[in-house]
């Protein structure tokens, strides 16, 4: 049995039936900035998702703080650094609190193409020139939002995830393992208390996405490593496809982030005024 699967399952065990039974009042709101440091995530031709990630949670956070007084609102990250997975359910847990919310930026398969990066300057024969520089990128058609709830997914679907999701964490593989019996078990613990409300957050977050005339891709769920040791309802937002090209452009503009900043934050009051009511 692994270690890590124990642990989860002798968490929820001992925290479930006493902390969050019955707790109705949104009072705590973490936000989880997708990857960090060293461990950059998806990757575009502009930009990297660690960045968008961050850059988005900050402003939401702001825009949270402003208008909803009385609530605490609680970062994983505020800077450009990778704490693990562990780190990131110890600030949700021993907060107690009441969503986990953790933004992300999607990636697809599609066209490998060179484009160009910059300049360098090279020496000959005792003179500089400038060059320019190129990377390869991979493009895609894809487009639009989805958040993620926890959830048993196919075993076919880890690679293909991986590759999807942009996620280069060597350290924590950001999947459950399907075939381990713990997992399902973990799962069972999670949906009894907590799967009602995030896929009600989720679909409150997409409603505002698709009113922004956004493609809505829907509430999805995936055995997110993320979601399965943080014991609230919670939900994975990815805010777009940094691998096309005209969502990256608008995921980098402030327009952009401003639309899915408010999307996020008008989804956040719909589910609060739904749960409290």
């Amino acid at each position: 049995m692994p270690t890590k699967a124990l642990l989860v399952i002798l968490f929820f065990c001992i925290a479930l039936p006493s902390a969050y039974a019955d707790k109705k009042k949104v009072e705590k709101i973490v936000l989880d900035a997708g990857h960090g440091g060293n461990e950059p995530g998806a990757m575009g031709r502009i930009s990297k998702e660690k960045d968008l990630a961050l850059q988005v949670t900050l402003k939401l956070g702001k825009k949270l703080e402003k208008n909803l007084r009385g609530r605490q609102i609680i970062y994983t990250r505020t800077t450009d650094v990778y704490p693990k997975l562990p780190e990131r359910h110890k600030i949700a847990n021993e907060a107690k609190a009441d969503l986990f919310i953790s933004i992300h930026v999607n990636s697809s398969g599609g066209k490998r193409i060179r484009v160009q990066d910059g300049y360098r300057y090279v020496t000959k024969n005792g003179k500089q020139y400038k060059q320019a520089r190129y990377k390869y990128v991979t493009t895609t058609s894809a487009s639009g939002t989805e958040c993620f709830v926890l959830g048993l997914h196919r075993n076919d679907q880890k690679e293909g995830a991986i590759g999807e999701y942009g996620e280069s964490v060597t350290e924590e593989p950001g999947l459950l393992d399907p075939n381990d019996p713990m997992t399902a078990i973990i799962i069972a613990q999670y949906s009894q208390a907590f799967l009602e409300n995030s896929v009600l957050l989720g679909t409150k977050i997409q409603e505002q996405f698709a009113s922004q005339n956004r493609l809505d891709r829907g509430v999805k769920q995936k055995g997110l490593e993320v979601l399965a040791g943080s014991a609230m309802p919670g939900v994975l937002v990815e805010i777009g496809f940094i691998n096309n090209e005209e969502e990256e452009q608008y995921m980098n503009s402030e327009q952009g982030q401003d639309e899915i900043v408010e999307a996020i934050y008008k989804g956040i009051l719909a589910y609060i005024s739904s749960v409290e009511r």
